[in-house]
């Protein structure tokens, strides 16, 4: 027979790369995964590492051992969550991760939802952009991840993922005041010679303009790049430059900003993460009721002007 828990040390040593990040992950020291490998090889009689450098790689043995784990682990955890469906009141902690915007206004909402309904789960939030909490739900650090992908962006997702639509975003033009036109939509080719504020680098919130900018014939002349969407709108209203804002982002622009549609529409779509079968556990299907109930108000089927977001 296989022990379960050698088996749990060989998946952390495939999923973090390492045996000393295996070790961190598992709260094991580095000789102890050593010895547990060790073992686990002696049960199998197949060599299960071999040297690598400095490190250690796994065999086309330990490759296949993996993906039968995988399956393993995923039966265990619905065990488990059905053991938990048993108990009259849903108790646990769901560790989520979300991207600020959604972080503000979704998740504060659900939490207050969950306060009052289901006292007995406890939160624990990190914000997070997608490129960073997709990693998190697929290693075990978090349960729940409220991710984003835009039209012109796809986010390939990996298959051990359960996805849940909670919202669609729209994505709108910011504008300073003294910026000419009125509300109706306007093209990003005739903002060509402006400057443009943009989030940092390396995220999809900076690439999708980068790529709608690209759509309308030019390279954007980024002249500020900022984390927090708040700070670009107050450098719009200062007249420093203008950007593309996600809807959600700009819930409550400051005075100075005009947000418009682009006429050449960009959408955002919102959505949460788990791991597949993740959601038969009480906690985490309570947890995600909750987003997707409190999600429902910043839906653009709401009523507003055209030119708020």
């Amino acid at each position: 027979m296989l022990d379960v828990r050698r088996l749990r040390v060989l998946h952390a040593v495939s999923t973090y790369g390492t045996v000393t990040a295996a070790a961190s992950a598992l709260g094991y020291t580095a000789p102890a995964v050593s010895q547990q490998l060790a073992a686990l090889e002696r049960e199998v009689g197949l060599a299960l590492t071999e040297r690598a450098g400095r490190g250690i790689t796994l065999t086309p043995a330990a490759e296949l051992l993996v993906a039968h784990t995988d399956a393993l682990l995923n039966q265990l955890d619905a065990a488990e969550a059905d053991l938990a469906a048993l108990r009259d009141q849903v108790t646990g902690r769901v560790a989520l991760a979300a991207f600020p915007s959604a972080a503000a206004t979704v998740v504060a909402a659900a939490w207050a939802a969950l306060s009052a309904a289901a006292p007995h789960v406890r939160l624990g939030l990190e914000e997070m952009e997608p490129e960073e909490s997709l990693p998190a739900v697929r290693q075990g650090q978090a349960d729940v991840a409220v991710a984003h992908e835009y039209d012109i962006f796809p986010r390939p997702l990996d298959p051990l993922f359960e996805r849940r639509e909670l919202l669609t975003d729209p994505v709108l033009l910011a504008l300073p005041d003294r910026c000419p036109g009125g509300g109706e939509p306007v093209g990003l080719a005739e903002l060509g010679d402006w400057p443009f504020l943009a989030p940092r680098s390396g995220t999809a919130c900076a690439e999708m303009i980068q790529r709608a900018c690209a759509r309308a014939g030019f390279v954007p002349r980024i002249v500020a790049r900022a984390t927090d969407f708040r700070v670009l709108l107050s450098l719009v209203a200062a007249g420093a430059g203008v950007t593309l804002v996600p809807g959600l982002a700009a819930w409550s622009p400051p005075a100075g900003v005009r947000l418009v549609r682009p006429a050449e529409p960009v959408t955002r779509r919102i959505f949460t993460v788990s791991r597949r079968g993740g959601d038969r556990a009480p906690a985490v299907r309570v947890v995600l009721d909750a987003l997707t109930a409190a999600a429902a108000p910043y839906n653009p089927t709401a009523a507003r002007s055209d030119d708020t977001p």
